[in-house]
């Protein structure tokens, strides 16, 4: 077996894993209340997992000061890298907010912060259930 060094990783990996390890959280929520037809989950997950509400995440994190230093540099380390994908429904700067936000997730899982990794999503979700994420289009 050989060493992983998830700390040389740039930001566009870690965004690739963050994205998987955040969404079961959303799906399992979304099951717990009840959505179980496929056209209503996926309706609903995507105010949990677009680019828009993880760029609004972020925006309540620093707001809520919920991260630690080097939470911010993992999130910068995605915000910052370079990608040669693009959103099809936002903006680059939120598409970039939001690959920095999957990149804090998938820090965390890496790192094994599971506690850590399961207490911001659990309020990630909180925070889009109240509204908190919602703004002017």
């Amino acid at each position: 077996m050989t060493v992983f060094d998830y700390q040389q990783l740039n930001g566009i990996a870690l965004a690739y894993l963050g994205d998987a390890v955040y969404e079961p959280f959303v799906r399992q929520h979304l099951l717990e209340k009840g959505l179980t037809r496929p056209n209503k989950l996926q309706h609903a997950a995507t105010h949990f997992v677009s680019a828009k509400a993880q760029a609004a995440l972020i925006a309540l994190m620093e707001e809520d000061d919920l991260l630690d230093e080097t939470e911010w540099s993992y999130f910068k380390r995605g915000r910052n890298a370079k990608s040669y994908t693009h959103a099809k429904h936002t903006s680059v700067l939120t598409y970039r907010i939001s690959t920095g936000f999957e990149a804090l997730f998938g820090y965390l899982q890496l790192a094994g912060k599971n506690d850590r990794l399961a207490q911001l999503a659990h309020w990630c979700i909180d925070q889009v259930e109240a509204g908190r994420t919602q703004h002017e289009e």
